[in-house]
């Protein structure tokens, strides 16, 4: 059922996914096509926000935050998967792997290396502030419009 809260956890969160988006694109290697890649990650942020931090909202301030955190967690999860499945995809059409474990096994590998351009420190600010901040916009928006 749609609400207020939902509406603004996910437009918070699609927000939130596409600064990120634009900060790690420097972080990536020179010559990289983004193609939809903000785009990718601001859809993943509405999902994220509509289904994971919607329904949580309501249940105080301290929970508000953690919801927050949980949505931007969420959000980091699919994000990396989307674009490390996507990335598997693109190699095994040039067939870079010799059998399908090892197709599924590098969906990990190409999030955990995508992973690894989110570990810098005005990334990670970033997002813990975003947590934080629509956590606590969803939460007001469940108080104010019921």
């Amino acid at each position: 059922m749609p609400t207020a809260a939902r509406l603004v956890a996910a437009l918070c969160l699609a927000l939130l996914a596409f600064v990120v988006s634009e900060q790690v694109k420097p972080q990536l290697p020179e010559g990289t096509d983004f193609g939809y890649f903000n785009w990718v990650n601001s859809g993943l942020g509405l999902l994220c926000g509509w289904i994971v931090m919607g329904p949580r909202a309501g249940r105080g301030i301290v929970n508000g935050i953690n919801n927050g955190l949980t949505g931007v967690g969420a959000l980091l999860f699919w994000g990396l998967f989307v674009h490390g499945a996507y990335e598997m995809f693109r190699l095994a059409m040039r067939n870079r792997y010799d059998g399908p474990f090892e197709a599924v096994l590098a969906i990990f590998e190409e999030g955990v290396e995508f992973g690894s351009a989110l570990l810098v420190p005005h990334i990670i600010v970033t997002l813990l502030v975003g947590a934080v901040v629509s956590g606590l916009a969803a939460e007001i928006a469940w108080r104010r419009w019921r």
